[in-house]
Parts: structure tokens; C-alpha cells; sequence
């Protein structure tokens, strides 16, 4: 190799940046390549690694590591997938890595001469990157929580004393007391008797009052030229002012890549930068200032960032959609080489019964499991490892809430 990597104390310097180029390679293949376990996005495989138990950071020494494979060649892989198409973009992340092959080809670096470079060949500060992604076991996870709309208040009792009746009629609806009386054909007293009306029952809290036209005058008598002209510029422009709440699950720092989908059902995406966290590593509220009100919000649509849960990722909360099955199922990692060789066999087998031949000799054929396409049989082997501890991990008690509602299912559907 062109850059000698100490493969034998950091794996992934060589394993990991090996795979990340297959990656890229395949891609260019053909689309929607099975590029792992026959998915074509990488960052949607990691996750399952990413939030098990017992694993341990990338920069740990490659004799210390636990799930070599997932550890030294998917995780590395997937987080320069990643650097590159998230945080740093395409342009500077292949100068910056091409530099890196320039500068240490012939020799022996490490994984700080690694992070240097591509800091320094793209000014861009990765110190955020590389603590989270290389020397933690955190996970992406981020939740969109809130969203809270707002626009400017014109001040004018005229306007607003309607706008506040209407949000009032929406936000408290009629009580249900009232509701059964009129259905049961109730008279209220009031409309038998006239003469019981009074000041209140023409006139509700949000009528327009005397005080309150000249509270209007004193604040506009109150603002400065410059202020006035400011106020009036808000007011015209008609601005909806939209704060997103953020929070960090996870533990691991995110660009938020996000998709405004507004009434009028245009969509715009933005990608805010990972410097958003900087004062808050949990939770964040971001302001939009938008010219049209919005629908709904959703993070993350193109799955770029490795989130573990997507449930959390829009507002308002979209329901999850799935099947249920009525029985007990065993679960088998599908192996299509080893299934196409066995189909060949037993046409051999028969054609063999009926004196035929067929081209296909499968005599030194091994059954062999569809490892991933990084080459690496720690790393299937470590893969599936993860498989059996998530099976494990799910109750099989026939008592369980499940295996319940599964038998009542059964039932009502086999009368």
C-alpha cells in the first residue's frame, strides 16, 4: 500500500478507510447496490452496532478490541460516509483526503496525522467529529421535541381582541355539560327570560375597551422614528417566526439536516451545522424566520446522518406503520447465494435420477454465509454476534403482553 498504516495497533486506519473506498466504489458500480446485508445505505445498518452493549471506542488498540468487525471496518466506514457528505461536503472532503494520501504516502502515520490533515487541508474544525464518532461508544439520536409559531402583534386592540377570541374558541372548545343539555333540549333560563341580560351578556372579555385604545396610542407615541419604521417593516413583511426545540439522545453531535414542508406544499431543506450544539450539547431551540406558515418539519429524511430513531424525527409525530404477525417467528439471516446453489443442486440431483447432466458442477462448491461486502469474516462473524444478542434480548415468556394479545388475535379471527 501507497500510505503504510499500522494496521496491527490501529485496524481501522487501514480496514475502515479501505472499506469507506469500497463503498464509494460500489456506489459508482451500479445504484441501490446491496452494499451490506443487502441494504444500499450503510448508515442504516451501523445503528444496530452503534446502540449495543459491550462495545468499546474506534481508537482503541486492535488487540483490545470487542466486535472487531463492526468496530474496525463498518463504524469507521460509515463515519467518514458521514464527514463527507454531511458535515464537511463532497469538495472538501476529497481535497483534504487526498491530501492525506500526498503527505503520508511512503510512510507510517497515526491516527492524529490522520486527523490533523484533514483538519489543516480543509480548515474546517473536526475536533467535535473526532471525539464523538472515534473515541466514545454515543450514538445519533436526535429528537425534534417542539415546534411553537409565532408572528408579530400589531398592538391594535381592534385586531388583536379578534385574533385572541379566535385562538380562544380553538384552544378551550365548548364544555361538555353544555353540549348534553342542548342535545337533552334544555332551555337556558336566559333565553326564556329577557329581561335577566345584563352588562356581561353583551360584552365578553374580549371586547374593545376605552383603555385599551389608549394604551394603543401611548406604546405607538412611545417609539422612536427609527423604531416606528422597524415596527412597520415587521408588521408589513408578516413574518411567521417558528422555534424548534432540539434534543441530544444519543449523546453523539449532528448536523440537522431539515425538511420544511409548508401548507402551500413546497418543501425546503436546510442543513444546520453541528456548531449549533456548541453551547448546549443536549438540547438546542432553533429559530426560523419564514414568509409562509408551515405544515410540518421533519429531520434527517435522506438517512445522512446515522440516526438511530427516526419515530422522534418529525413534527407532528407521523404514526409508525408495520404488520403483526400471529405467530412466533424464527428468525433466519437469508443467505440468497446459498439458496440459489441448493435450487442448483436438487435440479442436479434430479436430472442425475433421470439420466440428464447440467452444467453446473457443484462438487467443490462450499456453502458459505454472505458475509458483508468488506471482506471480513471477524466482522460477519462479530455482526451476528449483535444479530443473536438483539434476539436474545426480546422476552419469550408465552406470558408476555405480546404472546397475549397474539392469542386473542387468533381467537376472534378463528371463529
Amino acid at each position: 500500500m501507497v500510505v503504510n498504516s499500522d494496521e496491527r495497533e490501529w485496524t481501522w486506519m487501514d480496514e475502515g478507510i479501505n472499506t469507506f473506498l469500497e463503498y464509494m466504489a460500489e456506489y459508482e458500480w451500479e445504484e441501490n447496490f446491496p452494499i451490506i446485508r443487502n441494504q444500499q445505505n450503510p448508515l442504516d445498518d451501523i445503528t444496530r452496532y452503534m446502540t449495543s452493549s459491550n462495545q468499546v471506542p474506534i481508537m482503541t488498540q486492535s488487540d483490545q478490541i470487542l466486535q472487531f468487525g463492526p468496530n474496525a471496518y463498518s463504524k469507521p466506514a460509515a463515519a467518514l460516509i458521514v464527514l463527507r457528505e454531511t458535515v464537511m461536503g463532497r469538495e472538501q472532503f476529497d481535497y483534504a483526503f487526498r491530501e492525506y494520501s500526498t503527505r503520508w504516502k511512503f510512510k507510517r502515520p497515526t491516527p492524529a496525522d490522520f486527523f490533523r490533515t484533514m483538519e489543516d487541508a480543509s480548515a474546517v474544525d473536526l475536533d467535535w467529529f473526532w471525539q464523538g464518532w472515534f473515541f466514545s461508544t454515543d450514538h445519533v439520536d436526535i429528537a425534534l421535541t417542539d415546534v411553537r409559531e409565532y408572528q408579530i402583534s400589531t398592538k391594535d386592540p381592534e385586531i388583536e381582541k379578534d385574533i385572541e377570541r379566535q385562538d380562544d374558541i380553538a384552544q378551550r372548545p365548548e364544555n361538555i355539560t353544555q353540549i348534553r343539555n342542548r342535545e337533552e333540549g334544555r332551555t337556558p333560563r336566559l333565553q326564556r327570560f329577557e329581561d335577566l341580560t345584563d352588562f356581561y351578556n353583551e360584552n365578553d372579555k374580549f371586547t374593545v375597551t376605552p383603555k385599551d385604545r389608549s394604551s394603543y396610542e401611548s406604546h405607538l407615541e412611545g417609539l422612536t422614528d427609527r423604531q416606528k419604521k422597524a415596527f412597520e417593516r415587521a408588521l408589513e413583511a408578516g413574518h411567521y417566526l417558528y422555534f424548534v426545540d432540539f434534543e441530544n439522545i444519543g449523546g453523539l453531535i449532528s448536523p440537522l439536516p431539515i425538511t420544511l414542508n409548508f401548507e402551500d406544499g413546497e418543501t425546503q431543506e436546510i442543513m444546520l451545522p453541528a456548531e449549533l450544539w456548541r453551547r448546549s450539547p443536549k438540547q438546542v431551540t432553533k429559530l426560523f424566520v419564514l414568509e409562509k406558515p408551515l405544515l410540518s418539519i421533519d429531520l434527517d429524511v435522506h438517512h445522512q446522518t446515522a440516526d438511530a430513531e427516526f419515530a422522534n424525527n418529525s413534527f407532528p409525530q407521523k404514526m409508525s406503520k408495520s404488520r403483526l404477525e400471529l405467530y412466533k417467528s424464527n428468525y433466519k439471516a437469508k443467505n440468497m447465494m446459498a439458496e440459489m446453489i441448493e435450487k442448483a443442486r436438487d435440479e442436479k440431483s434430479e436430472n442425475e435420477d433421470n439420466g440428464k447432466s447440467v452444467p453446473l458442477d457443484a462438487k467443490n462448491i462450499e456453502d458459505k454465509p454472505a458475509a458483508e461486502n468488506d471482506n471480513s469474516s471477524n466482522e460477519a462473524q462479530d455482526e451476528k454476534a449483535v444479530e443473536k444478542s438483539d434476539r436474545d434480548a426480546k422476552p419469550e415468556n408465552d406470558n408476555s403482553f405480546y404472546s397475549k394479545a397474539l392469542r386473542k388475535l387468533i381467537d376472534k379471527y378463528d371463529q
